[in-house]
């Protein structure tokens, strides 16, 4: 079959399944694209020849990747989306998705346009050139954080190139962005392609069961611990454990603590949920976490956010680390057991068999641990501003297990992870991997795809919504109902505060004019998001106090074109905030300074770094 190699690429995109569990899916679903010269002629003219590839129009080339990501995650892998650039720019600006995605073990598609394979001309415009080396081009950028890269520099090169691309795509330890980089030439040259490539092809997605001796001896770990703990991770949602995880967790009593990632893996109200742990967590989870003897991974990457920068746990607490990727599964000098999380959950499960270890002690801190979420989210007075958790607190009264919220950055992830009642298994989708400014409006694009008909909230700051609105004016031509949530507060609120506890002094984080001293002390700047994101095509209220906020999100949450609530907040200095932070974050401090701020911030950092536990 005589095909030009982009109409050959999309038409083998389109024959690609999944399956899991006996059921099968389309592995790439839909490609994201905006057309330059170095992909219009190529991918975009395969995508009108070969029909079988819905095509969405984007409007930035990161945003692009998020929206594929969000597709992504709330498929839980199975399904995802490809994305399509020109060379150049547009190429470039893949590397912070193509990150993000790597960074969280979710599958993404990129394919970019190149430089030409045959150097006709030289340099051809957005060409890169180094005097040291003539196949390089800006497309390079994206090795490091592509789990597979390769560039198609002719025709018959794509068979290889585009069955270990989706090779990669469809693993589950392996999968993040994959690249194939396709030189311009290449993409609209012409080639006789046998027609086994283009037959359908279902690529299993495994759930590897645990060895028996990493089985045997993670049960005596188990067994022989007084005070176990379970931290659930992405991996546990990634690998539709949570039935496994609440069946453990039944059985033998153990408390489940949750990353950013994992949060949801068991609902707020189960017994056995003792909420966030790390730097943003609960106080009920931080403390089990000092006194445990035993601490559980399962899918969890153990960052410094989970291990409060490796100062949480003591340093003879030993790790039991179950992952699908014998690299996390090997972390902190652990135990590994390496395995699918559903399947190791119910290996692990089976050979406990009664061993149970009752800790109800923690049931009083939980409770209590409600009562100060609570107090800040209740608003006094109803004809007041509201404040961010106060935001959160009305929003929690209108959702149910149906909604799913989206964030990503700032000081939202922490509020949410310390704060959020998490209802069912995908409604807490913070993407905090790489806490990527940017990221909530694209990915809820993504999540509407994957989830129509259910209602879904991109929670920003002012500072993020700046990042990256571009993806509303798509959100409007597909009439997708996104439900965005702007919280004005006048900068970077998040870092002004850490700015402030390092001895920064909030330096550069306040969206204010400069001062006479060139400063930026002076009065806030003048700034109308919602006027912004009214023009971009969204219909927008704006709340003014608690008692309109609740109206304006109930009429948000029940709207079906793209609705905006623009919320001016109060500061929390007046009035009840969240919990402060319950565990600490390194964030090091200047060791000399002559501002008193920044001595004391030292003296405080040098404190808790003592506490630092060392694996071996």
């Amino acid at each position: 079959m005589r095909l030009t190699v982009a109409q050959a690429l999309v038409r083998f995109l389109a024959a690609q399944y999944t399956e899991r569990d006996g059921a099968r899916q389309r592995l790439i679903t839909a490609t994201w694209g905006i057309f330059g010269h170095g992909n219009v002629a190529g991918i975009g003219q395969a995508l009108v020849e070969e029909r079988h590839m819905p095509f969405h129009q984007g409007r930035n080339e990161q945003a692009m990747v998020h929206a594929a990501v969000g597709y992504a995650r709330q498929k839980n892998r199975l399904s995802a989306h490809a994305v399509t650039t020109s060379i150049g720019p547009g190429a470039t600006n893949l590397v912070t998705g193509a990150a993000l995605a790597t960074i969280n073990h979710l599958p993404v598609l990129l394919l970019p346009g190149d430089t030409f394979a045959g150097r006709p001309a030289d340099p051809v415009l957005q060409q890169l050139q180094l005097p040291s080396a003539g196949d390089v081009s800006v497309n390079d950028c994206l090795r490091p954080v592509s789990r597979y890269f390769d560039r198609v520099t002719r025709p018959e090169a794509l068979i290889p190139a585009a069955l270990a691309a989706v090779r990669v795509l469809a693993d589950p330890a392996e999968t993040g962005a994959v690249t194939l980089a396709l030189p311009q030439d290449v993409q609209a040259e012409a080639y006789d392609w046998p027609e086994e490539f283009f037959a359908e092809r279902t690529w299993h997605v495994r759930r590897p069961r645990p060895d028996a001796a990493e089985l045997d001896a993670a049960v005596r770990a188990v067994r022989a611990a007084e005070r176990p703990m379970i931290i659930a991770g992405g991996g546990v949602k990634h690998s539709a454990a949570e039935d496994a995880l609440r069946e453990l967790a039944d059985r033998t009593g153990l408390p489940v603590a949750s990353t950013q990632a994992g949060k949801g893996a068991l609902p707020y109200d189960h017994p056995c949920d003792v909420g966030g742990i790390g730097h943003t967590g609960t106080d009920t989870a931080n403390v089990l976490a000092r006194t445990s003897d035993l601490v559980i991974g399962v899918g969890t990457r153990l960052t410094d956010f989970t291990t409060a920068s490796g100062t949480l746990f003591r340093p003879d607490t030993p790790f039991l680390n179950l992952n699908i990727a014998a690299f996390d599964a090997h972390k902190q000098a652990a135990l590994p057991l390496v395995a699918d999380a559903r399947e190791g959950l119910t290996a692990l499960t089976e050979a406990l068999g009664g061993h149970r270890r009752s800790r109800a002690e923690w049931h009083r801190s939980k409770a209590a641990w409600q009562e100060r979420t609570n107090a800040a989210y209740a608003a006094p007075d109803e004809d007041a501003r509201p404040t961010q958790t106060q935001v959160l607190g009305v929003l929690d009264t209108l959702v149910d297990g149906s909604d799913i919220l989206i964030n990503a950055a700032g000081s939202l992830p922490g509020d949410l992870h310390k704060l959020w009642r998490t209802r069912s298994r995908d409604q807490y989708h913070v993407e905090y991997g790489y806490s990527c400014m940017g990221y909530e409006i694209p990915a809820a694009l993504g999540v509407l795809l994957a989830a129509p008909g259910r209602p879904v909230w991109a929670l920003v700051g002012d500072g993020t919504y700046l990042m990256n609105p571009t993806e509303i004016v798509t959100a409007v031509q597909e009439r997708l109902p996104l439900k965005l949530v702007i919280l004005q507060n006048h900068g970077y609120a998040s870092i002004g505060g850490l700015s402030e506890a390092v001895g920064a002094e909030r330096y550069g984080t306040d969206y204010r004019h400069r001062d006479g001293d060139g400063g930026f002390t002076g009065p806030p700047l003048p700034v109308d998001l919602g006027a912004n994101a009214a023009s971009l095509g969204m219909r927008v209220l704006r709340p003014r106090t608690v008692r309109d906020l609740r109206e304006a999100l109930a009429d948000a949450r029940k709207a079906t074109d793209p609705t905006c609530v623009y919320v001016e907040t109060e500061t929390a200095d007046s009035v009840s905030g969240p919990p402060p932070a319950q565990a600490w974050w390194d964030v090091p401090v200047a060791e000399t300074s002559t501002r008193p701020s920044a001595v004391k911030a030292r003296e405080e950092y040098d404190r808790h770094v003592t506490a630092r536990r060392r694996h071996l």
